[in-house]
């Protein structure tokens, strides 16, 4: 199992990364409020699968985390998590993804 963090505060964000055979599990959680707010299922060759749960936007950060896993290592990969932050403003959102495109950088 590997973990990085990325950013401090409200605004860190944490990604686990497990091996289930030769396929790898991506838990992603920050904020103020950890939760499963969506869910990323990409399959090499395949169209990429979103699941949204009720209407939060986790999927935004995601979707590029499971991609990039897929296309490094050729496999399925699931991505599952949720960052929240109690009204958040746009520079908030704006450090976020920012922190997720770093951890991103580190698949």
């Amino acid at each position: 199992m590997l973990m990085i963090t990325s950013g401090i505060g409200k605004h860190r964000v944490q990604l686990e990364q497990q091996r289930i055979g030769e396929d790898i599990l991506l838990v992603l959680q920050g904020g103020e409020k950890p939760h499963i707010g969506s869910m990323i299922v990409c399959e090499p060759g395949k169209e990429t699968r979103v699941v949204r749960l009720g209407s939060h936007k986790d999927y935004i950060v995601l979707e590029p985390l499971a991609v990039t896993a897929c296309e490094k290592y050729k496999t399925t990969v699931v991505a599952v998590g949720g960052i929240h932050i109690e009204q958040a403003s746009q520079k908030d959102i704006e450090l976020v993804i920012r922190n997720c495109k770093e951890l991103e950088s580190c698949i």
